[in-house]
C-alpha cells in the first residue's frame, strides 16, 4: 500500500536550531484556522494569513492588527510562493471538506495537490511544517481496540472521497517528510466549538435544537477546536518532527452526544435509533431533495455509513508528548449551546 513506502520514517528529534519565527497559517477564515490565528496573536505573535479572495474575514479576527492578510489560492503556485517570504513556520489549515460525490475533483484538487504545493514550498525555503490531516486518514477500529496513530489506512472501495483525499495529502507530507521537510502531523476528530455557528458541526446542534428525534448507533472522538489550536502550538513549538497525533478529548456514543446537546438548549432529547434501512431512505430523498433545491445533500450514503461506526480513538501520545489536558466536552457542549442561542 501507498503508506507503506514511509514505514522505514521513525520519529526523531529535530536539531536544527531555531530562527525567528514568521509565521504562516493557510485556511486563516476557517474554523479551525481562525481559532489557531487568535491564540497566537494573544501571544503577541505576528503572523500572515491566507485567504480567497471571496472568503470573509471572521468576527473573531476583524480588526486583528497582528495579522497581515494574504489573497492567494492554494494552487496559484506563483502566488503562493509570494507569500512564503521570510516564513519560518506554516500551519497548513486549508482543506475542502464535502462528502458530496460531485465534489471529487475539488477535493483531490484542493486537498491532495494543494498540500502538495504547500509541502514543496516548506522544503524549498526550509519552514517547519504543521499539517492538519484527519481521523479519516486513519485505519478502520479494530474490535475492541482504540485507533492510534500506528494504524494506517487501507483502500475501501466505500470509503468517501473526503477520506481518499485527507489519506493522500497526508501521503503528499510523509513524501517531503523523507526528503528532508521538518514537519509533524495532527489527526483531529470531531471538532466543536461556538465559532462554527450553524455551519458543520454547528449543523448538528442546530438540527437537535429544532427538535430531531432520531440518533445512530455509532460513537467516534470528539474535541473541543480551541483544544485542537492548543495542540497544534505546542508541537509547532517542540522538537518533535516526522510524527503524528491524535487529537481527540473524549469518544462519544452519539446518543450521548445528541442528549448533552439537547439538555444543553433545553429541549427533548432524540429517544429513538435510527435503523440503517432508515438512514438509506433518508439519503436518497435528501439526494432527490437536492435536484430541486440546487443545494448539496444534507445527508449523503457516506455519512449515513459513517454515523453508525463505532470508532473509538487514543488520545495518548498527544497527552504525554505535550501534557495538554483538554476541556471536558460536557463544558464545551455547554459553551456552543449557549453560544448559539445568544446568536
Amino acid at each position: 500500500m501507498y503508506a507503506a513506502k514511509y514505514l522505514f520514517l521513525r520519529p526523531y528529534i529535530n536539531e536544527h536550531p531555531k530562527k525567528n519565527e514568521m509565521i504562516l497559517v493557510t485556511g486563516a477564515t476557517g474554523f479551525l484556522g481562525s481559532e489557531l490565528i487568535d491564540q497566537l496573536t494573544r501571544q503577541g505573535k505576528k503572523l500572515r494569513a491566507l485567504k480567497r479572495e471571496t472568503s470573509v474575514i471572521p468576527v473573531l479576527l476583524k480588526d486583528n492588527s497582528l495579522v497581515e492578510w494574504f489573497v492567494t489560492e492554494i494552487n496559484d503556485l506563483a502566488s503562493l510562493e509570494d507569500a512564503f517570504e521570510g516564513i519560518t513556520q506554516v500551519y497548513h489549515c486549508a482543506a475542502l471538506v464535502s462528502f458530496n460525490p460531485k465534489d471529487k475533483a475539488e477535493l483531490l484538487k484542493i486537498n491532495i495537490e494543494g498540500t502538495s504545493n504547500i509541502a514543496n514550498l516548506c522544503t524549498t525555503y526550509g519552514a517547519r511544517l504543521l499539517h492538519v490531516s484527519s481521523v479519516g486518514a486513519l485505519g478502520e477500529p479494530k474490535k475492541g481496540m482504540q485507533i492510534t496513530e500506528d494504524d494506517y489506512w487501507e483502500y475501501d472501495s466505500k470509503v468517501h472521497f473526503y477520506a481518499i483525499s485527507k489519506y493522500e495529502s497526508e501521503m503528499e507530507v510523509w513524501r517531503s517528510i523523507a526528503e528532508g521537510l521538518d514537519a509533524v502531523i495532527i489527526n483531529p476528530t470531531i471538532m466543536i466549538g461556538a465559532n462554527a455557528g450553524n455551519k458543520g458541526t454547528g449543523a448538528i446542534f442546530q438540527l437537535i435544537r429544532e427538535g430531531l428525534k432520531y440518533y445512530t448507533a455509532g460513537a467516534t472522538g470528539i474535541v473541543d477546536v480551541s483544544d485542537v489550536a492548543k495542540s497544534m502550538i505546542a508541537l509547532m513549538e517542540s522538537d518533535v518532527t516526522a510524527e503524528r497525533f491524535t487529537i481527540s478529548a473524549e469518544n462519544y456514543y452519539y446518543k450521548q452526544f445528541f442528549s448533552e446537546i439537547a439538555a444543553g438548549f433545553g429541549v427533548k432529547a432524540p429517544a429513538k435509533e435510527a435503523a440503517p434501512w432508515m438512514l438509506g431512505i433518508a439519503w436518497r430523498a435528501a439526494r432527490v431533495l437536492s435536484l430541486f433545491t440546487g443545494k448539496a445533500p444534507a445527508l449523503s450514503s457516506d455519512l449515513a455509513r459513517s454515523s453508525m461506526n463505532i470508532s473509538l480513538y487514543s488520545n495518548d501520545k498527544i497527552k504525554k508528548i505535550t501534557g495538554i489536558t483538554f476541556k471536558p466536552l460536557h463544558e464545551s457542549i455547554k459553551e456552543v449551546c449557549a453560544g448559539l442561542i445568544k446568536n
